[in-house]
Parts: structure tokens; C-alpha cells; sequence
């Protein structure tokens, strides 16, 4: 994605659902949805270990939230991926996002045949920030 559609995103975008969201504060999935937060964004936790997370009900799912999302955000390893695409499709969610160091080709592939766009091994947070003068 472009910048100008990354700006299009962060200004259209409301509810971010963060897929392997930790309730432990020194894991980046933690601090990156704190920030997302704190940016008004609406998060809400995918993880079936954990009930609330920031504040927020937590879902084992991402088909399970009742909810619209913008966003999905994984911070799950890469092998884990297609599934999570796979579930989020029917959410047609505005975009796929994989955090730094998740990469799976095939996800992108399936998120992109089903017309939703994908960043892969970039941090959201470090792009927001990037972008946030603009922003």
C-alpha cells in the first residue's frame, strides 16, 4: 500500500482487531494496541486464552466478534496465518495487516483474491507514527 492509501486507511478506519493481542504489558502486541488506543481506534483482543484485554472483551475469533473491523492486525506466527486470513474474510475487513516478522505469501495471496489489501512484515505502529503528522 502506498502512503496515500495507508493515510486513506488510518483516517477511514475505527475498530482495529488484534489477533495474539497479550494481556502482558511487555509484549509488543500489548504496547502496539495500547498505542492504537490511545490513537482512537477502537481495539478489540482475538485471543482464545483470555477474556478481556485494555480494557476490552476479548474474542477467541475474529468471526466471533459481533462488530465491524477496519483492521485485522496478526501477531501470530507465520504458519498460523491463513487461518486467521481465512476466518476474517467473511468481515471483509478494509485490511490484512501482518506485524514485523510475519510473513506468509499464501495469506496475502487469498486476503488479496478476496479484494482486501495486505501489509506484511510492517509494524503498524511505526507506520501510523510515520504517518501520524499527515495523519
Amino acid at each position: 500500500m502506498s502512503d496515500a492509501e495507508l493515510l486513506k486507511l488510518f483516517q477511514e478506519a475505527k475498530t482495529v482487531a488484534v489477533v495474539g493481542l497479550s494481556d502482558n504489558p511487555s509484549r509488543a502486541s500489548h504496547g502496539v494496541a495500547r498505542f492504537l488506543q490511545r490513537q482512537n481506534f477502537r481495539v478489540i483482543p482475538v485471543n482464545p486464552a483470555l477474556t478481556e484485554v485494555l480494557g476490552e472483551k476479548c474474542y477467541a475469533t475474529v468471526q466471533d466478534i459481533p462488530d465491524e473491523v477496519d483492521i485485522v492486525d496478526i501477531f501470530r506466527a507465520s504458519e498460523f496465518v491463513p487461518e486467521v486470513v481465512t476466518d476474517a474474510l467473511n468481515k471483509r475487513p478494509k485490511c490484512i495487516w501482518m506485524q514485523e516478522g510475519v510473513v506468509n505469501d499464501e495469506a496475502a495471496k487469498t486476503a488479496e483474491a478476496a479484494g482486501i489489501p495486505v501489509m506484511m512484515d510492517r509494524c503498524i505502529l511505526k507506520e501510523l507514527a510515520r504517518l501520524l503528522p499527515r495523519f
